[in-house]
């Protein structure tokens, strides 16, 4: 649960401090006036990432050289924790136009720097917008990259292991280069191969866990019953060498948790081939329940839920099971009026202007 957050140059905010309640916040305010920047900011103090920028210097303020995120964070298990995000341009001026090298991102708890996978975690969200309808239909990247999001939130070993994946994977998909091009033997694979297995074998096993346990819930929405099938690529020495040729022709990885995906169905027939757009909804909305259930099993602790301007997505009845949801623990709701806010109880608004 985040108690407060303060910005500083921050997209849109030159300097802002907006403190929450441990209830539901709705964030009010017309289009451009910086709504999803809030949650872009809390999703950062969460993750250490952005879920909008393709390069992070983007959310500087485009006339300033450095910006800042700060919050307070309480949790049931932990103390209060300051969590701080720093983001450069990889300078900044000191004065009299003198620029100075600078780290571009610098992460820190209670004022200590930390690695990345000792700052995630620390402030857990589940985070609910449009974009999500993405899921079903869209590239198995972003299927991905949700499963990455979910289980680095609560595994720190986790967290290790993609980020030493994902290196290993550059650094491998070199060699395959070099090898094609005649620059390198085969015997330069044989680290990379070993450090993708170790790692991608502990990725696989925790997305498998983690599809296996929302599978295992026992709750419908609408009568409609929900699962997924985890599509793996299974990574291993003799999968590597089965497809080496062809790897070296490609001078890519054609195997591993890289090329994973996931199939949402509606019984037992797929959702992004049979299902309407509104069971699609449902079908996401339900993932994002279950993702909740899952963080409170394996942390014990009940994350801060995160709604970009869904109600516009949703019909009345599925507007009511929000409602419901937003009341089981801390919510942030972003919205251009408050038209839904009248069924949500105790709410606290925040006024944005443009």
């Amino acid at each position: 649960m985040i108690d407060a957050i303060k910005l500083q140059n921050f997209r849109n905010f030159g300097s802002k401090k907006i403190e929450f309640t441990p209830g539901t916040s709705l964030i009010i305010g017309p289009n451009a006036s910086g709504k999803t920047n809030i949650l872009e900011s809390l999703y950062f103090l969460s993750t250490g990432k952005s879920f909008k920028a393709n390069v992070e210097e983007e959310i500087i303020n485009y006339d300033k050289d450095i910006c800042r995120v700060e919050g307070r964070v309480a949790g049931p298990k932990t103390e209060t924790l300051d969590l701080e995000a720093i983001v450069t341009r990889g300078q900044i001026n000191i004065g009299a136009g003198r620029p100075e090298k600078a780290p571009r991102k610098k992460l820190l708890v209670n004022g200590i720097p930390r690695r990345m996978i000792d700052f995630a975690g620390n402030f857990k969200i589940v985070l609910f917008g449009p974009w999500d309808m993405d899921l079903v239909t869209e590239s198995p990247s972003i299927r991905r990259k949700f499963l990455d999001t979910v289980l680095a939130q609560v595994d720190r070993e986790y967290r290790r292991s993609i980020l030493s994946y994902e290196k290993g994977l550059r650094q491998r998909n070199r060699v395959l280069w070099d090898i094609r091009e005649g620059n390198a033997g085969h015997d330069r694979l044989l680290f990379w191969n070993q450090l993708l297995v170790k790692n991608g074998n502990y990725i696989t096993e925790k997305r498998e866990e983690f599809i296996d346990f929302i599978n295992n819930l026992e709750f419908e929405i609408n009568s409609l019953k929900f699962n997924l099938t985890y599509d793996k690529s299974v990574i291993s020495e003799s999968r590597l060498e089965q497809y080496g040729q062809e790897e070296i022709g490609a001078a890519i990885t054609l195997v591993g948790p890289h090329r994973d995906d996931f199939v949402f169905n509606k019984g037992e027939r797929s959702l992004a081939s049979f299902g309407s757009r509104g069971e699609q909804r449902m079908g996401v909305l339900w993932l994002k329940m279950a993702e909740l259930s899952f963080i409170e099993d394996k942390s014990g602790e009940r994350s801060t839920l995160l709604l970009d301007d869904i109600f516009s997505e949703l019909d009345g009845p599925h507007r009511e099971i929000v409602v419901d949801i937003a009341g089981r623990q801390q919510t942030i709701i972003t919205s251009v009026n408050d038209e839904f806010a009248k069924d949500l109880k105790k709410v606290e608004r925040i006024e944005l202007i443009r």
